[in-house]
This record gives C-alpha cells, structure tokens and sequence, in this order.
C-alpha cells in the first residue's frame, strides 16, 4: 500500500486552492490534504475541512478565529488555529510532503520560506514570492535542496517544455498573455474603464486581484519576474506574446531554433496536478483541446497602453528590492481600483512614482523585503490621497 502524499494548501478558499481540492477528491487514492489555511473565509474553510478531514485548519485573520472554532466545534479531531505564525508554524508539520502556496500578495513569502527550510516540496501558486523575494528563495531551494514546481500556467508550460532537456540552454522564453478585456482599447477609452469591466476577464476564471492584474498586464510583468528566477534566464531573453486565445500555454526556444509549446484548454486544474504529480502524468477530467475551432493569434503587447508591463521589466532589469517596490505599490492600487479609488491609468502612474520615492537596496536581505514592503505601500497610500 503506497502511502499518501500529504499536501497543505495555503490559500484553500482562492480559485487555485478549490481546483487542487478537486485535483484531489480525483485522486484521492494518492493525495490527502493534511492541513486547509485561508485568509477570511472562515465558512468555506469550515465546509472545506468537513469534506477533507484534514489534521489542522488556519485562518490567518484572527478575528474570524472564533467563528471558525465554533464551526467546526463538534470535529475535535481538526486542530484550528490562527494568524501569520501559525501559518508559518503548520508548513513545517512533520507530516507534510507538499505545501502549495496559493496566497495572494506578500503574504505569501514567509511561509514559503518557512517551508522550505523544513525541505517540503513547494507547488509554488504565489507570484509575488518570487516577485518579491526571487533571488533569496532560489538560494534557499538550492541551500535546502528543495524542489520548486511551477503552478503558473506559463510557468507550467516553459517547465513542461524544458523537462528532458538536460543542461541544453534556453535561447528565449515566449511568455503568452490573453491582453486580458482591454487588448483593443485606445488610451482614451483604457481612461475610464470600470472594475465591473475589467473584472470581466474573456478566457480565465480567478480570484479578484489577479484578473485586475491581468487587466493592466501587471500580472505578465510579475510572470516574466517569476520567469528570471525560476528558469534562470536574463530579461532580454524573454519575450511576451499577446495570444487572445489562451491555448498556448508558453514555449521555450533553444540553441538550434527549435522552439517547444505546451498547450491545452485554458483549466488550472491541469498545471495544479502536474505539480503535484511530475514527474508523472495521471487522467484529468478536463475538456480536450480541439485545434478545429478557434485560429492561433500572437500579436506584441503595447508597452504604452500597458505601462505595468514595461515598469515591472525595469524593476527586474534594476533588481534589488525594486521588484519589491512594485508589487507592493501595486497591492495598493490593485485595491484602490476595486473599491474605486484610482483610476485605470492612474495605477501604473502611482506605481512608477512610489519607484521612484522608495529607498532602493541593490543587495536586500529578508528584513529589507519586509521594511521596503511598508514603505512602498505607506507612500502608495499617500499619493493616492
């Protein structure tokens, strides 16, 4: 009898943490959830452990810690605790094989690190880890020896397309973007979109924060920042496609112009359970690609109309805690604009000021990371006003 990888997932009541539920419910013959953690969602997280059973549950807000208790008051056999430290506390259990890390924004650093110094395999969900802190977790993996896998789709994709290459080098990564539900608008028209709008994402189904990221193309910045660190590759050599169709996942191209793609229909169930799974591949029950239906379109994306993509390649270009300054600025026009207090263009204009207010360290260590992210965001909040 082959035990169960036990899996904690951070992050269980976000779009990726419900679809690696459902990964697996699939295969619930290989995979068992050891512990549930979310930020807010005490009820959901509630229903989730009912259904999982699993050894221990957090909710990192501590003032829903009650309500979660008493939700789950007649299941003793589930552990509930609460707040960053116990966060941080629960990826080190002995018993966890794999920690996915499906948090949104800076939050998600610390247990990452915690869990890789505690050598768990990291299914790594979380952008701004990497965004943030890319060079520091890369030295840690390797210190701890400790394997990263992509949940990125793109990311996914350029792993799924570089597996049996060996030590061949990458020529350029091809980083594929759906331009998200302004691909066509002129900057007149991009001045007064609306959350309602830009929620409305034409090929992905994702939680809040990251469909207005995809909206303003900062979320193909941070994957391109993800990019660098987690394949090894210099900025210049990797290129972003705007692919409206969502089919081509990414592709990597070598030495001798040879260039592979992953692709698939647009379901994140696919790059969770390659995670989970590599080196092996097991049955998905996912709609299959069919290549009758739909033309392939790549076009380049427009650095003027979608000013966070070019300000997020020159913080990685820069580097130190520039990075840092970025996503930080951007978690708090990113919430300024859903509660509607920012305008569209206004993000990436807060953004590049905070760039260039913020103290740069060309050589940040953790502390840094943590200083630089209040100071980013207290001057973002500022010139919001």
């Amino acid at each position: 009898m082959m035990t169960k990888r036990q899996i904690a997932i951070l992050g269980s009541t976000g779009s990726i943490g419900t679809q690696a539920l459902q990964v697996i419910e699939e295969h619930s013959d290989l995979y068992e959830v050891y512990a549930l953690v979310a930020g807010n969602r005490a009820e959901l997280l509630a229903e989730q452990a009912r259904k999982f059973n699993p050894a221990a549950v957090v909710i990192g807000n501590e003032d829903k810690y009650e309500l979660l208790q008493s939700l789950l008051a007649d299941r003793p056999d589930i552990k509930v605790y609460c707040g960053a430290k116990a966060i941080d506390e629960i990826v080190e259990a002995e018993p966890v094989n794999m920690v996915l890390t499906a948090m949104v924004g800076f939050a998600g650093l610390s247990p990452t690190i915690h869990a890789i110094k505690a050598r768990k395999t990291i299914c790594l969900a979380n952008k701004e880890t990497l965004v943030v802190a890319g060079e520091l977790i890369c030295q840690l993996a390797a210190q701890y020896h400790v394997s990263i896998l992509p949940v990125d789709s793109e990311h996914s994709a350029i792993f799924q397309s570089i597996v049996g290459e060996g030590d061949n080098a990458i020529e350029k990564i091809l980083l594929t973007a759906s331009g998200g539900p302004f691909r066509k608008f002129t900057m007149e028209q991009l001045a007064t979109v609306t959350k309602a709008d830009a929620l409305r994402h034409p090929t992905w189904e994702m939680g809040a924060k990251i469909t207005i990221d995809s909206a303003s193309m900062m979320n193909k910045g941070f994957e391109v920042i993800e990019a660098k660190w987690l394949f090894g590759v210099e900025p210049d050599k990797i290129q972003v496609l705007v692919h409206p169709q969502s089919i081509v996942h990414s592709a990597v191209q070598f030495a001798d112009g040879a260039v592979k793609a992953q692709l698939g229909v647009p379901d994140m169930r696919l790059p969770i359970q390659y995670a989970f799974s590599f080196p092996k591949r097991l049955p998905l029950s996912s709609a299959r690609l069919d290549l009758f239906k739909q033309p392939l379109e790549f076009f380049e994306p427009d650095l003027e109309k979608f000013h966070c993509l070019a300000l997020a390649f020159e913080s990685l270009c820069r580097g130190g805690n520039m990075p840092c300054i970025v996503n930080a600025a951007n978690e708090i026009v990113n919430r300024a604009f859903l509660e509607d207090r920012c305008g569209f263009l206004q993000m990436g204009e807060i953004i590049e000021k905070t760039m260039e207010r913020c103290a740069f360290d060309a050589t940040p260590s953790y502390d840094t990371y943590v200083a630089t992210d209040l100071e980013a965001r207290r001057i973002a909040k500022e010139l919001l006003g």
